[in-house]
């Protein structure tokens, strides 16, 4: 099956996501794929950052019987004084005994190789949602632009069935293959972090030249686009970093809608399965107040703003 995901006809998914209303028009099913050049310091989905897949433990599933630890051929399974047990992705093999032996469920694995038309035949069945409510098919990540043969051959599916698409994206990827996903693409939701370089490579781990300039390039093809701007309290929440937004957004030859998406603390959970310690801390979501007037200060530009997806 690698041979698969090499020619694109296969790819690694850590999610599919159906009846959907957040990522798109109408109900839509989202496909999350694995793999993501970023590493955004709030990154709501650790668990995509990387294209291979992971062990994840459920310490409120586990009821203590260490057979997992004593199956593991590679003692990739620790436990603190307490008994919390971590999977050690240094010393994990990915075999999966532990997860067959782990009866009550604590050991799972993120990220699994579907085929184009194992997905494409989960997507088949919500059609009659779609045709309702106007909605369709997501793919989202992580970055979906990392595994570009495998996004153009699910798109180009959805396509040949009729079925509306879009992509979630944050635009760090050539421009060549932003161009090989545009014929099969009715909508793009852009992440845009930050505007300033600096800040951008400071919080995201990358320089933001190439994400702006896909932008540009974007907005002259005409295609619909929304801009999605997560909003982090000590980050980019300023109006200093709005102001520079609307500027740069205002001046696109196709100027599209901004969504402003407030920061909150669902993923913690997430970085405590895998192991790892949460960037963001203890810090605190916008209030309604504070998210209001930032996306005010869009509206004054003459832009299309709201709060949410």
């Amino acid at each position: 099956m690698q041979d698969q995901a090499n020619n694109g006809s296969a790819g690694w998914i850590f999610n599919i996501q159906r009846f959907s209303i957040h990522d798109g028009p109408g109900i839509r099913t989202t496909v999350f794929l694995k793999g993501c050049p970023l590493r955004c310091l709030w990154c709501d989905n650790p668990e995509s950052q990387s294209m291979e897949p992971q062990m994840v433990f459920w310490d409120e599933r586990c009821i203590r019987c260490n057979a997992c630890m004593a199956v593991c051929p590679q003692s990739a399974i620790v436990a603190d004084e307490a008994g919390r047990k971590q999977v050690s992705p240094e010393r994990c093999d990915l075999c999966a005994r532990c997860l067959e032996e782990c009866y009550a469920g604590a050991l799972e694995r993120i990220g699994r190789l579907m085929t184009v038309d194992e997905v494409l035949s989960l997507v088949e069945e919500d059609r009659p949602f779609y045709e309702q409510s106007g909605g369709g098919v997501t793919l989202s990540g992580g970055e979906p632009m990392t595994q570009p043969g495998f996004s153009q051959s699910l798109l180009r599916g959805c396509h040949e069935r009729g079925i509306h698409t879009a992509i979630e994206t944050c635009g760090h990827a050539s421009w060549k293959v932003c161009q090989t996903l545009l014929t099969h693409l009715d909508l793009i939701l852009y992440d845009l972090k930050e505007v300033d370089p600096a800040k951008h490579r400071r919080y995201t781990g990358v320089s933001n030249e190439l994400i702006l300039d896909n932008l540009r390039r974007l907005a002259r093809t005409g295609k619909p686009i929304v801009v999605r701007r997560p909003v982090i309290p000590g980050y980019n929440d300023d109006e200093e970093s709005i102001h520079a937004l609307a500027r740069f957004v205002r001046e696109l030859d196709t100027v599209p809608e901004i969504n402003l998406l407030p920061y909150h603390r669902f993923s913690r959970g997430k970085y405590e399965r895998l192991g790892w310690e949460y960037p963001m801390g203890d810090e605190p979501s916008l209030s309604e107040e504070d998210i209001t007037g930032l996306r005010d200060i869009l509206v004054a530009y003459g832009l299309k703003a709201k709060i949410g997806g």
